[in-house]
C-alpha cells in the first residue's frame, strides 16, 4: 500500500510528540494559586468608583425597585449558577486523564433529569411573571402615593442643556435645582422644548421621558434628608452630560425658608424670559437661577406649542358643553367624537337623508 510521504511524516511526529489529552493538564490548585491575586486586584480596581445609588435608595420607590431588582436577579441565578457549576464539574469529572469516571456512550435519556430541567426554569418564570405583574402595577410612575400630607408639584421642562423646574403653586422657578420637604410626596410633571430627554433621580428611583408636545408624569417621595444628584439619563445631544441638576431634601422648616429665597428674586419667567432661556444653548453646567414669579400656565403653553393642529391639551370643555363632566365621562365623549362610520352605514344615512329631502320637497311643492 501506497503512503504519501507528508502522511508518513504527520505518523512520525504524532509518535514523536504526545498529543494534547496525553499530556498532564494542569492542577486547578496551581492554576487557581496564580489568577486568585490577579482577579481579585482586577475586581478591587473595576469596583473602585463604583457608588450605585440604584442599590442605595433615599425613598420608598426607589426601595421598592432595589427589591425588586435584587429578588429578580437571585430568581435568575438559581438556574444561572447551578448551570455554570455542573459544567465546571463534568468537564473535571469527565476529563481524558480520569480513569474512574463512568463512561457511557449508548446513554440518550433519562426522564428524571428532563423533569428537573424543565420544571425549575418553568417556576421561576411563572413567580417572575407575577413579580412583575404586581410591581408594574404598584410601581406604575403615574400612580399617586398615598400620604397624609400635601403633595408638592413640580412642573418639569427639558430644555438645551438644562433643566427648568416650576412650582406652580409656590409661583416661582428655578433652574437646574429642586428643593423639596422630606417625607412629602412630588408630583411630576414633564415635558421637553427640544429633543427627548430621560429625567431621573436614581436615589429616589422611577426614570421617565419627557417628550415635546407630551406631558409624563412621576410622583416620588424622599425619607431622608440630603442632596441626590439628577440626570439626563439618556444621550439626547452634545451637551447631555451637562444636563445634571440637584435635589435637595430638606425639612419644612428649611423649605419654607428656600421659598422665601426664591420669591425675594426680582426676575420673572415669562413667555419671553422662556424663549431667551430655551434659545441659550450651553454646552457647559448652566449655573443654579431662580425666578421669583412666573407666568401663568406657561407649562402648558409649552406643551401646546409643539403639537401643531393636534392641539387638544388643555382644551375649553366649557366652550364644548363639557362642563362638569367627568374624566372617564369627557375620554368616551372624545372617543364618540372621533369615531367614523363604516362606509354601508355612511351610505344608508345619506340615502335617507336624501329620501327625506325629496319628501319634504315633494310636500313643498303639492305633489
Amino acid at each position: 500500500m501506497y503512503v504519501h510521504p507528508v502522511l508518513a511524516g504527520v505518523g512520525a511526529l504524532d509518535l514523536a510528540f504526545p498529543t494534547q489529552l496525553d499530556r498532564p493538564m494542569i492542577p486547578l490548585k496551581t492554576l487557581g494559586r496564580f489568577l486568585r491575586p490577579g482577579l481579585l486586584f482586577a475586581l478591587s480596581v473595576f469596583l473602585t468608583g463604583c457608588n450605585s445609588a440604584i442599590l442605595d435608595p433615599k425613598g420608598q420607590i426607589g426601595q421598592d425597585e432595589k427589591t425588586l431588582l435584587i429578588t429578580a436577579t437571585v430568581l435568575m441565578l438559581l438556574v444561572v449558577v447551578p448551570v455554570i457549576i455542573m459544567t465546571l464539574a463534568f468537564a473535571w469529572k469527565y476529563r481524558a486523564t480520569n480513569t474512574k469516571a463512568r463512561y457511557e456512550p449508548k446513554w440518550s435519556h433519562s426522564t428524571a433529569i428532563e423533569v428537573v430541567v424543565w420544571s425549575i426554569p418553568c417556576m421561576i418564570v411563572l413567580v417572575l411573571a407575577v413579580l412583575t405583574w404586581r410591581s408594574s402595577h404598584a410601581l406604575d410612575p403615574y400612580r399617586p402615593l398615598e400620604s397624609d400630607k400635601k403633595p408638592v408639584v413640580i412642573e418639569a421642562i427639558s430644555l438645551d442643556w438644562k433643566w427648568l423646574f416650576i412650582y406652580p403653586e409656590e409661583n416661582i422657578a428655578t433652574v437646574n435645582e429642586i428643593t423639596f420637604p422630606v417625607n412629602t410626596p412630588l408630583n411630576f410633571k414633564i415635558t421637553s422644548d427640544s429633543v427627548m430627554n430621560a429625567f431621573f433621580i436614581p436615589h429616589l428611583g422611577s426614570m421617565i421621558y419627557s417628550m415635546t408636545g407630551m406631558e409624563t408624569k412621576l410622583h416620588l417621595i424622599a425619607n431622608e434628608t440630603g442632596e441626590f444628584p439628577g440626570m439626563s439619563s439618556h444621550y439626547s445631544g452634545a451637551g447631555f452630560s451637562k444636563m445634571h441638576f440637584t435635589a435637595h431634601s430638606v425639612t419644612e422648616a428649611q423649605y419654607q425658608e428656600w421659598l422665601t429665597k426664591v420669591r425675594a428674586e426680582s426676575s420673572t419667567l415669562n413667555k419671553d424670559a422662556f424663549n431667551a432661556l430655551a434659545a441659550e444653548k450651553n454646552h457647559d453646567w448652566h449655573p443654579v437661577t431662580y425666578f421669583g414669579t412666573t407666568e401663568t400656565g406657561l407649562f402648558n403653553w409649552v406643551v401646546e406649542k409643539h403639537m401643531g393642529d393636534n392641539n387638544h391639551y388643555g382644551m375649553d370643555h366649557k366652550a364644548k358643553g363639557h362642563e362638569g363632566m367627568s374624566h372617564g365621562d369627557a375620554a368616551a365623549h372624545e372617543g364618540h367624537e372621533g369615531h367614523e362610520m363604516p362606509a354601508a352605514e355612511h351610505a344608508e344615512h345619506t340615502a335617507d337623508e336624501h329620501a327625506a329631502a325629496g319628501h319634504t320637497g315633494h310636500a313643498g311643492s303639492g305633489e
